[in-house]
């Protein structure tokens, strides 16, 4: 056996019957020879890291628009820390480490930029509409490497695209991801608005410090927990109290950090840059990238434009939009 026949075998030892063993996966749309040393979810693992929407993730907005300071989060280390919380629930509870990170890697590549403020202006000006786990799945299925696609395993596509609105027929990997995302941006928006002196820690409704704790990885660890001790064969979940404790702290991000008129006013901006951006180029398509070109040849100048928007990072969105819009200096010599 080579090492990856090796790795196989060992999977049907270590993951428990509700996992999913990479060689019992419904494989690829366009059929390739297996590695000799990574099983398929490992490649999908791979294909991800190194493609260029995922180090873009690196300049999105999670949060906060082009905060000053180091350690705020971005798109990219949400992901990150989706990944490494994924993994530590589908590990206890015995599922596939490697399909839970290729699906928590690839969840939100198709973000935009300014965050969820990017994607209200998409959803609003793109006319069938925008929902980013759409746009991931198109990522990894059409737009990466040059359009072919990183030609991902069935398991691994279908967990990115139901991340957000987990389906009754997805892989416990795909739920585990769910609830990992939701741990992950909870937790880390509240230290990040924490940081920002949007909120200060007494702020947190008092029965999440009770139940959590008061410190962000007592918080999280808490979450975690509660879903490897509550899970079933058939069902990623919370027990009944921690699904109230979180539903409580979402309720109260919302109306204190995702809606707060401090940490979002500079947003209300965000609808007209990449609306004429998107006008400019719906008007001008051959200024369009060359891979894009090719694009709007198969599916129309509207979805070119789109794809092309969504894909731009935060700074390159604002560096386009001076372009075209923004007068420069002159000079007589």
């Amino acid at each position: 056996m080579n090492r990856r026949e090796q790795r196989e075998e060992l999977e049907h030892m270590l993951i428990g019957p509700n996992g999913i063993c990479a060689d019992q996966s419904r494989g690829r749309a366009l059929p390739e020879d297996p590695d000799e040393v990574r099983t398929c979810f490992q490649r999908d693992v791979d294909r991800i890291t190194h493609s260029k929407a995922f180090r873009r993730l690196k300049h999105k907005t999670q949060v906060f628009l082009q905060p000053e300071g180091d350690h705020y989060r971005t798109r990219l280390t949400h992901t990150l820390e989706v990944s490494r919380i994924a993994r530590t629930i589908a590990r206890a509870l015995r599922l596939n480490e490697d399909l839970a990170e290729a699906i928590s890697l690839g969840h939100d590549l198709g973000h935009t930029p300014f965050g969820h403020a990017g994607e209200r202006a998409l959803n609003e000006i793109f006319p069938d509409g925008f929902k980013h786990y759409e746009q991931s799945l198109r990522v990894v299925d059409v737009l990466e490497k040059d359009g072919q696609g990183l030609n991902l395993c069935y398991e691994t596509r279908m967990g990115i695209l139901h991340h957000k609105y987990s389906q009754k027929e997805d892989t416990m990997e795909a739920k585990t991801v769910y609830f990992a995302d939701s741990i992950a941006f909870l937790n880390h928006d509240l230290d990040d608005s924490i940081r920002a002196g949007i909120l200060t820690p007494g702020d947190v409704p008092e029965e999440v410090r009770r139940v959590c704790g008061e410190r962000n990885s007592l918080r999280i660890n808490a979450m975690v927990t509660d879903v490897i001790e509550n899970s079933t064969d058939t069902e990623i979940r919370m027990s009944p109290e921690m699904q109230k404790i979180a539903a409580t702290f979402k309720k109260f991000m919302f109306s204190d950090v995702y809606t707060n008129p401090k940490a979002k006013k500079e947003e209300t901006k965000v609808q007209g840059i990449l609306a004429s951006i998107y006008d400019h180029y719906l008007i001008h398509p051959d200024q369009l990238p060359p891979e894009y070109l090719r694009d709007m040849e198969v599916e129309g100048p509207e979805r070119a434009v789109c794809d092309y928007v969504a894909g731009m990072t935060d700074s390159y969105a604002i560096h386009i939009f001076t372009e075209i819009y923004i007068p420069t200096a002159w000079s007589v010599m």
